[in-house]
This record gives C-alpha cells, sequence and structure tokens, in this order.
C-alpha cells in the first residue's frame, strides 16, 4: 500500500518541507544569473543572507535571556545566552568563504551592492540593543543581591551569578572575534582601505564591550574579603 505523501500545510511547494521552510521565497531572494555582475554575488548574498538569520536568531534568545533574567531564572538565562553566542561563532565561521572571493573578483561585483554596507544591517542593530538591554538587567541582578561586579572575576562554577557572568563573558569574547575576523576580511578582499574611515571604524569596534565592567573584574580580582589579589593569583 503507498504512502500518501502529498503536502499537508498550506502555501507553496511541492512538499511540506518545502511549505513549512518557504523554499520558493527563500531560495528567489539572491539574484538571478541573468542579474549578477559576477558568478561570486551569489557567494556574497548567501554568507550575509545567512549572517542575517543567526543575528535574527541571537537576537531572540538574548530578548529571551533579559526576560528570564529580570525574572531570576540565572541558568535559564545561561543556556540562552550559550545559544546565541554559538550562532555568533557560526556567523563568524562562514566568513571563511570570503577566502574564495578576490579582491578583483570583488571589485568587479561592487558596483552591484551600491552603497550597502554592514553597518546597516537591522540583525547587528538588534543584537546590540538587545546586549546593552542585558546587560542592564545584569546590573539589576547584581543590585538586587548587594554584589558588587568586581568579585566577579574569580569565577565559581558552584555560583549561577558568576556562572552567568562568564557567559557574558564569552558572548562579549565571540562578538569581538566576529568583529576582528570582519575586519581582516574586509581588508583582504580590498572591501577597505586599510587606513581609510570605514576600516578606521571596523578597527576601532574590534575592542568594544559590552559588559567592561566584567573584564575590568578579570584585571582586578578580589578574595573572599574584598581585598584585591594580584593578577595571576592561583
Amino acid at each position: 500500500m503507498k504512502r500518501d505523501h502529498s503536502p499537508v500545510l498550506p502555501g507553496d511547494g511541492a512538499t511540506d518541507y518545502a511549505r513549512y521552510m518557504r523554499l520558493d521565497t527563500l531560495l528567489d531572494l539572491q539574484r538571478r544569473p541573468e542579474e549578477m555582475l559576477h558568478r561570486d554575488e551569489l557567494l556574497f548574498q548567501v554568507v550575509h543572507q545567512s549572517t542575517e538569520l543567526w543575528l535574527k536568531l541571537a537576537a531572540a534568545e538574548l530578548a529571551e535571556a533579559v526576560t528570564r533574567l529580570r525574572a531570576g531564572e540565572l541558568a535559564v538565562t545561561e543556556s540562552l545566552l550559550a545559544r546565541a553566542t554559538l550562532g555568533i561563532r557560526l556567523v563568524t565561521d562562514q566568513l571563511e568563504m570570503f577566502r574564495h572571493l578576490s579582491p578583483a573578483d570583488f571589485q568587479a561585483m561592487q558596483p552591484a551592492l551600491g552603497k550597502g554596507s554592514g553597518a546597516e544591517s537591522p540583525g547587528w542593530r538588534q543584537v546590540q540593543a538587545t546586549s546593552r538591554q542585558l546587560g542592564r538587567a545584569f546590573a539589576e541582578q547584581l543590585e538586587a543581591q548587594g554584589i558588587d561586579p568586581a568579585t566577579l572575576g574569580r569565577p565559581d562554577p558552584a555560583n549561577p551569578v558568576q556562572r552567568l557572568a562568564e557567559a557574558l563573558v564569552e558572548w562579549d569574547e565571540r562578538v569581538s572575534l566576529w568583529r576582528t575576523r570582519h575586519y581582516q576580511i574586509a581588508l583582504r578582499v580590498g572591501g577597505h582601505a586599510p587606513d581609510g574611515a570605514e576600516a578606521t571604524m571596523l578597527a576601532k569596534l574590534v575592542g568594544y564591550r559590552f559588559f567592561p565592567e566584567l573584564w575590568r573584574a578579570r584585571l582586578k580580582p578580589t578574595d573572599e574579603s574584598g581585598d584585591e589579589s594580584p593578577v595571576g593569583r592561583p
């Protein structure tokens, strides 16, 4: 007896997979071959469009993390932050595709980009805004519990506040690594002159931190009495 494989979901597509994933729309979002100035426009668009999807997911995880943190659910917040952090790691990894894009190829396709810039990314702007909200929510938690951020420089796996502080530092670091790789790629493919304004802006952003107080705490960890202990002390 043959199984009926006809789709049951509404929408376009020959299968439920195609309909649920909206493949007809998704795969039509890239420029057609006859529209391209250079064949590597497909590579360029796929990397950037998938980046926007990962950023959308990361921002959603961060937004939920803010809600859970304000509800005092630190363990759930830590888990959600780990998911967002993995999303940024995947965004960074896929930049390796640009190793296959030469400066000459990028120059040939650049007119197709108009005045577009990665700084205009709505996903990145949402991630920035939500990261700041997360930082404020964490500060509120510390204040409510009477915890000085300076005491969080020596992680304690048994302490949920310190574990969350570590997760926040990991998020910050992964974002910085993404920015660093983005900067290097921009120089490699000739998208920005090394001494140009856009490259200078990217270089400055590499050192930006969402949670600077947590990084300062790592430079001057304190012992249980609140006294500063030497950096590097076991």
